[in-house]
C-alpha cells in the first residue's frame, strides 16, 4: 500500500510538448509491465498543440480545471471522465492556456492486449536521463481499439447509490470496461463516516477530490491518492465529507487464443504512435 499526500510542489515539465508539466501521485513499478501504470497530474503551462495519435496503453482522464479538445470526436469537458481506450486514435488537440491553467488528473496503465506498459516519468525536458536515453526506433504491435472512440461519461447524470453496510457513504459507479473488467467510480463518505475498500484480486487507485479525513490513520486532503495492492484493506475516515475518484485494476489475463489480426505494427521508438509519421519527430 501507497499513501501519497498531495504535494503542490512536485510538478515537472516532463510532457515531450515541453508545454504540460506532470506531477506523479502515484507511480507503479516498470519493472512489472503487466502491473504498471502512473498517475499523473497534469497542469498545462502554454498553448497545448498535439496531432492525431494513440498509445499502446490504457488512459483514464479527469478534467479537473478546464476542457479538453479531442479533435474530431469535441470535447471533454470539466468534470466529465474520460476512458481513452489502448490503441484508439483522438486529436488533434489544440488547447490554448486559460487561466486558471488547465489541471488534468491522468490514469495511464496497461491494457487487456497483455502489451504491458513500460513507461516512467516522461521524456520532458526535466527529465535529463530520458532526454539523454537514446531509444531506437523499433517495430511496435498497436492493439486494435476495443471502443469506436473515447469513451466519455458525465457523473452529473450518474445517481449515488446507498453501499450496504457502511451508513454515511454512497458510491457512483461509472462503468466497467473491457476482458480486465477494469471499473471507475466515484465514493462519498460524510462526515464523521468511514468506509474500507477491499479487493481480494484488484489494484485499487483513489484520488481525493475534495474534502479531507485519513487514511489508515495518515491524514489526506484534496488529491492526496492512495495505491491498495490486492488483498489490502483499507480504511478512510472522513473528518469533513470526502470524495473518493477510484479505478480497480484488476490482473491482466492472457487471451486462451491469442490472435495477431487484433494487432497493427508500427514503427516507433516509444509507446505511442501518430497517424501521421511526420509527427513523430516532435513527438
Amino acid at each position: 500500500m501507497k499513501i501519497a499526500p498531495f504535494d503542490e510542489n512536485a510538478f515537472k515539465m516532463d510532457h515531450p510538448r515541453g508545454t504540460v508539466s506532470f506531477n506523479y501521485l502515484l507511480m507503479g513499478d516498470r519493472s512489472r509491465p503487466m502491473d504498471n501504470y502512473r498517475y499523473i497530474l497534469g497542469r498545462q503551462e502554454a498553448d497545448f498543440l498535439m496531432p492525431r495519435h494513440c498509445h499502446t496503453f490504457e488512459q483514464i482522464r479527469l478534467p479537473l480545471v478546464g476542457d479538453m479538445n479531442l479533435g474530431e470526436q469535441g470535447i471533454l469537458r470539466e468534470g466529465e471522465v474520460g476512458y481513452f481506450p489502448e490503441g484508439q486514435t483522438y486529436g488533434p488537440q489544440d488547447d490554448p492556456l486559460t487561466d486558471p491553467k488547465q489541471l488534468q488528473l491522468v490514469l495511464q496503465f496497461a491494457g487487456a492486449s497483455a502489451l504491458g506498459m513500460g513507461a516512467g516519468r516522461g521524456r520532458g525536458p526535466d527529465n535529463k536521463e530520458a532526454q539523454a536515453e537514446h531509444r531506437a526506433v523499433r517495430e511496435q504491435r498497436f492493439p486494435k481499439p476495443r471502443y469506436n472512440g473515447v469513451v466519455i461519461s458525465n457523473p452529473d447524470h450518474l445517481n449515488w447509490l446507498p453501499l450496504a453496510g457502511w451508513p454515511g457513504v454512497k458510491r457512483k459507479p461509472v462503468g466497467t470496461y473491457t476482458e480486465r473488467e477494469f471499473w471507475i467510480e466515484f465514493l462519498k463518505i460524510d462526515a464523521g463516516a468511514e468506509w474500507v475498500s477491499q479487493s481480494e484480486d484488484a489494484r485499487r487507485l483513489t484520488v481525493v477530490l475534495s474534502g479531507a479525513g485519513t487514511i489508515e490513520d495518515t491524514p489526506v486532503a484534496k488529491l492526496g491518492a492512495v495505491d491498495a495492492d490486492p488483498g489490502d484493506k483499507v480504511r478512510f475516515t472522513a473528518t469533513e465529507e470526502l470524495i473518493l475518484f477510484t479505478v480497480g485494476l484488476p490482473p491482466i489475463q492472457q487471451p486462451v487464443e491469442p490472435d495477431d489480426d487484433k494487432f497493427v505494427t508500427s514503427l516507433t521508438d516509444g509507446g505511442i504512435r501518430f497517424e501521421n509519421a511526420k509527427d513523430a519527430a516532435d513527438g
